[in-house]
């Protein structure tokens, strides 16, 4: 019992100890934010307007990975049973809305840019990005060692890495347009990080819309759990097997199994290893059933007809 409570308390260390790391660098992330959109729109830089886009995205990965540690801690209530794991999807959700509405407005501007360019001014440009890198660079820094531990805080480690890209981007655009004075090329430089950022920016909002719609989490092969939880001893069919998570962590199982001549206490804990340590699912609920009746007619049918087969 002891040994469970340190356990937990190491654990709850390392949590406080990555949200400590998290603050610092959302704190150094979002105050460069402003700096870069007040100088986007200063130096007249499309590409550092695009990198503040990207620097948002880090802010709010940030700040989600941050919402998820804090708002995790909150106790289930008896309106919320689950508590408010499902915070961390809505801002993800959010974040990813945000960015496409940012997107388009970056390829619209930079389409009036390329009939009118904007006279940009370089060495300001150069200096607000190299600073943007540098503050990237800290970030990482801070970031790293969690981030092999922690799929939460590695998402906001990855966008870091990313926006310090971008920033490079925005370096070389501004070197060239010093060296050429073709202004042109900030605009191009804006539309490619618009670009680099689109299609993470998919990917999070398809994630965040199917962990909302209950589906099965990506990692969740269904049907080789399905044949699993079949190959059990004394199982004969399987119904009602619903996989889906509350949060990206957290994957709940629920699922029948119709084993009339099993041993039901050897059953369930075959069962409950099979789930934890080949699925990593630790939230299930196993229903043992000795009378095949919890079934509707069709899936009798189904299952009747797959049995005498």
């Amino acid at each position: 019992m002891a040994e469970h409570h340190g356990h937990d308390h190491s654990h709850a260390l390392v949590t406080e100890d990555n949200a400590k790391k998290l603050s610092f660098a959302l704190l150094l992330t979002s105050s460069f934010l402003v700096v870069e959109i007040i100088a986007g729109f200063i130096t007249q830089s499309l590409a550092l307007l695009s990198d503040a886009a990207h620097m948002f995205t880090d802010a709010a990965a940030l700040a989600i990975a941050l919402l998820a540690i804090k708002i995790g801690k909150l106790p289930a209530d008896n309106k919320r049973t689950f508590g408010y794991q499902r915070f961390e999807i809505l801002a993800a959700l959010f974040n990813a809305l945000m960015l496409f509405a940012v997107a388009i407005y970056i390829v619209y501007e930079a389409y009036q840019r390329f009939s009118q360019p904007a006279e940009i001014q370089s060495l300001a440009m150069l200096s607000v990005a190299i600073l943007g890198l540098i503050i990237n660079l800290i970030s990482m820094r801070i970031l790293f060692a969690s981030s092999k531990e922690s799929l939460n805080v590695k998402g906001a480690y990855l966008e870091v890495l990313s926006d310090a890209l971008g920033s490079v981007g925005v370096i070389i655009a501004a070197i060239v347009i010093y060296f050429t004075g073709w202004m042109w090329v900030d605009t191009v430089i804006a539309v490619l990080i618009g670009f680099w950022v689109l299609p993470r920016t998919w990917l999070l909002l398809k994630q965040s819309i199917h962990i909302l719609l209950e589906g099965v989490p990506e990692e969740i092969d269904i049907e080789s759990l399905r044949r699993d939880l079949l190959a059990l001893n004394g199982v004969e069919e399987i119904h009602q097997l619903k996989v889906w998570a509350i949060s990206s962590k957290n994957i709940h199982l629920a699922v029948h199994l119709y084993a009339p001549h099993a041993d039901q206490q050897v059953l369930y804990q075959e069962a409950l290893h099979l789930l934890q340590h080949t699925y990593a699912i630790n939230q299930s609920t196993l229903q043992i059933e000795q009378f095949n009746c919890n079934v509707t007619h069709d899936h009798a049918a189904h299952d009747h007809a797959k049995h005498s087969h």
